[in-house]
């Protein structure tokens, strides 16, 4: 996998997300014009975009601002069972100093609480800025 993308309103407050996470931030561009909207299938388009990249160097989240066209619709806040693209799952080292990381970020637990999966995970769904859907797994053991 290269990378997965997420569109968003408010780039600094979801790239300040994901580097609190532990992703480095590779760098922010512009996208514009015909030859970027023949990829996406809408025409001349004007995307702004950072792309950060995992800590272990194997994958990256690319963000867009669509700057024009306007976004025609938003699945932020859709429920964990809907169709299309769910959530990012992370692996961290330590669950809970992650989540009070995160708290200043926005994040907040989709669930009540953390829950544990046999004697190998401890595991959370939360929701980031702008109603991400953010996966944690902590190995345990």
């Amino acid at each position: 996998m290269d990378n997965v993308g997420i569109v968003v309103e408010d780039l600094d407050a979801v790239i300040g997300f994901f580097v609190e996470l532990g992703l480095e931030l590779e760098g922010r561009a512009m996208v514009e014009g015909e030859w970027a909207g023949s990829v996406t299938g809408l025409g001349d388009q004007s995307v702004e975009i950072a792309m950060l990249r995992t800590p272990d160097g194997n994958s990256r989240i690319e963000l867009s601002r669509f700057l024009a066209p306007a976004v025609v619709a938003d699945h932020r806040n859709a429920p964990v069972n809907a169709l299309g693209y769910l959530r990012v799952m992370f692996a961290v080292d330590d669950l809970d100093d992650t989540l009070a990381r995160l708290a200043p970020h926005g994040a907040q637990l989709v669930s009540s609480e953390v829950v544990q999966f046999e004697d190998a995970y401890r595991l959370c769904y939360l929701r980031g800025p702008e109603g991400i859907l953010v996966g944690l797994a902590e190995a345990l053991g």
